[in-house]
């Protein structure tokens, strides 16, 4: 089984990530905060490709100008001297008392104007770094009263917000694009843009829509009850996943965080598969960082933090060889067939088909037999996911 990773599967990892202290709303830290340059070097060790960052993950909230420069030069070097990359970096809008009330969106028009300085600022950092997406999380846009915030004016703001930052990489010839992450509810009662749906919306509202994309999460979206293999899919089809948030969900309550597949394993399954082998026209579906955006439980202490992240990888590598024997398999390949599951990207019209020449068609209706479908015709919809089940299992392959 090839479940040692490399660079090669692009496997990254939150500096939040492993550097989680064990720190909940209702108990301290479990843990010692993690060095950046030990961070670094753990992970090159265990395989990875890649750290991502908040820019308060790096240097703390408020830091000179000399302190944050330390840091920086720190990573660089710890990422020159290992190869890890940095594909990703972001910017904490959430956690410093001054974004209580978000930090795009926020009812103070002098907070919103230091939320767009720092983004600016991270945005240079990014470049330094190499970073080619800025992944935009607005855990503190929204409001717990509905008559605390004028949801129309703050869209328009959060717009004007994206619009300014796309404008600002285009002119410094950054190349980067932005990747917002949705997510329904925490810590906010109610966060702006909560699904994977109502964002891509307001994305096709902006002045350069080519320039950001999604990053949905497996949590998030399972939260608000949600299939995430079913909203990844359509993100790829829309050609706007530009970044992915791997963890473990168990079912419709707090964002736990949980290391990728400790929770709904079927859907993990799927998502794998689609992500591998999913793509319109065959072959992998996505070729960006597989990023693993997970908490090491409180209840751990370093030698677990690391167990944690390599979970997450081998989980992932397993995942990927089992739906590969899943595609492999001739009954599969039949039990796809009888599912008629290829027939769907037939289009329903023939090429050159008119409105008129359907209407024409009388085997369409007319004759069409639709009694026949009572107590037969049917897709094999169970059969298919049984096998998928076995593979999944180990019980086939």
């Amino acid at each position: 089984m090839a479940t040692t990773p490399t660079p090669a599967d692009k496997f990254t990892f939150g500096l939040w990530t492993v550097g989680y202290n064990g720190a909940d709303p209702f108990g301290g830290p479990t843990r010692a905060p993690l060095d950046v340059v030990h961070v670094v070097e753990k992970l090159t060790e265990l395989g990875a490709y890649g750290l991502t960052l908040h820019d308060d993950d790096l240097f703390a909230f408020g830091s000179t100008d000399a302190e944050r420069r330390t840091q920086i030069d720190r990573l660089i070097a710890a990422k020159e001297s290992t190869g890890l990359q940095v594909p990703m970096i972001t910017t904490n809008l959430f956690s410093a008392p001054v974004f209580k009330d978000g930090g795009f969106t926020s009812n103070d028009r002098a907070v919103r104007r230091f939320a767009l300085r720092k983004v600016l600022r991270n945005l240079d950092l990014a470049a330094e770094l190499g970073a080619h997406t800025f992944v935009m999380w607005g855990g503190r846009e929204g409001a717990e009263y509905d008559s605390a915030k004028n949801v129309g004016a703050a869209i328009q703001r959060y717009r004007e917000a994206v619009n300014v930052l796309t404008q600002y990489v285009t002119e410094q010839g950054y190349g980067i694009r932005f990747a917002i992450e949705p997510k329904p509810n925490e810590p906010r009662g109610d966060i702006l843009l909560p699904t994977l749906g109502h964002a891509m919306a307001f994305i096709e509202t902006l002045d350069r829509p080519d320039l950001v994309g999604l990053n949905p999460e497996t949590g998030h979206e399972q939260m608000a009850g949600l299939n995430f293999t079913a909203g990844i899919a359509q993100a790829l089809e829309a050609g706007k996943l530009f970044h992915i948030d791997l963890n473990g969900q168990r079912g419709i309550k707090y964002d736990q965080d949980l290391v990728f597949g400790h929770g709904d394993l079927h859907n993990a399954f799927s998502l794998v598969d689609l992500l591998e082998n999913g793509g319109p026209n065959g072959g992998p579906a996505y070729d960006g960082p597989r990023h693993f955006d997970y908490k090491p439980s409180r209840t751990e202490d370093e030698t677990g933090v690391w167990e944690s992240a390599t979970a997450n990888m081998r989980t992932y590598l397993l995942l990927k060889e089992r739906a590969a024997a899943f595609r492999a398999d001739p009954e599969v390949q039949q039990a796809l067939a009888d599912a008629r599951v290829a027939e769907l990207s037939t289009p329903t019209l023939g090429e050159g088909e008119s409105i008129a020449d359907l209407l024409a068609d009388s085997s369409a209706y007319e004759g069409f037999d639709s009694g026949a479908y009572f107590d037969g015709h049917g897709f094999g919809f169970v059969r298919l996911q049984q096998l998928a089940t076995e593979h999944l299992m180990g019980a086939r392959g």
